[in-house]
């Protein structure tokens, strides 16, 4: 069971190499439109969607409870995707969400600008201007959506296993280094890597039951669990100790196989 997350540059051919990688490999590979269409039938709204999706924030929405909202249905999803195994996820931070998982291969597909510019223009009909200024706006969306998401740098090659040139090697190619890639994911670590997935998506969904079930005013909740899915440790802020007590009782009532520790700080009069 290998899982593919592949981040890419605007016009470096993310999508149309990832279909037809999985098509050579028999994985299913999660689209756009699939993930933001879970995203929404786990609670968000559409009509928001489009503030946070692969986008920096602005400066009101950034601090809204929206961010967080996002980003907690975005990583079960992602999460939820992943759990089926044998699969290629494309964009919106997977690489990072399952960065802890043993068997992920993460790639990132890059070309030089040239070479995208005139795929640009070939495909929409742009002139030079229109597809540079599309590639200037993807650029300092997604860096800025995995800056303020995850606090990292997309384009810090230290987080991929593998970068290519999608201007310097053809399609098939890149498709053949995919195959022997996944191929070379050791069997023996697939049940690990399944329960490891199953455990993280235990935990995210206690931390989206306890904000959105629950409404527990927990500001940037994080349920974390450790590598034997039998402790969850809760994080966050929070204005009184009540309500840390609250999380704490309805977390052993939510997961009563598991211990329940809190590392929630206090802060008085906190208001995000």
């Amino acid at each position: 069971m290998a899982i593919i997350a592949i981040s890419r540059q605007v016009a470096a051919l993310g999508d149309e190499l990832a279909e037809q990688a999985a098509k050579k490999l028999g994985y299913t590979f999660f689209t756009r439109k699939q993930i933001e269409e879970r995203i929404v039938e786990l609670g968000f709204p559409k009509d928001k969607l489009d503030k946070y999706d692969e986008k920096k924030p602005g400066f009101f929405a950034s601090l809204a409870k929206g961010r967080d909202e996002y980003l907690n249905y975005l990583q079960y999803a992602v999460l939820e995707a992943a759990s089926k195994g044998n699969c290629i996820l494309i964009g919106r931070g997977a690489f990072v969400i399952l960065e802890d998982i043993p068997n992920l291969v993460s790639l990132r597909f890059v070309a030089k600008e040239q070479v995208r510019i005139r795929r640009l223009q070939e495909e929409f009909g742009w002139t030079e201007k229109q597809a540079k200024a599309r590639i200037d706006e993807s650029q300092a969306n997604r860096r800025g959506f995995h800056k303020s998401f995850f606090n990292v740098d997309n384009e810090d090659p230290s987080h991929y296993l593998l970068t290519i040139n999608t201007g310097s090697i053809s399609a098939q190619e890149i498709v053949k280094i995919l195959e022997c890639l996944a191929k070379s994911v050791p069997p023996e670590k697939e049940a690990v890597e399944k329960q490891r997935i199953l455990n993280l998506m235990k935990a995210q969904d206690l931390t989206n039951k306890l904000l959105f079930e629950y409404k527990l005013n927990i500001n940037f909740l994080r349920s974390v669990i450790d590598e034997s899915g039998s402790v969850i440790t809760l994080q966050g802020v929070a204005d009184c100790q009540a309500i840390v007590d609250r999380a704490v009782t309805l977390a052993a009532k939510i997961l009563p196989s598991c211990t329940i520790k809190s590392a929630v700080s206090i802060v008085q009069d906190f208001h995000q």
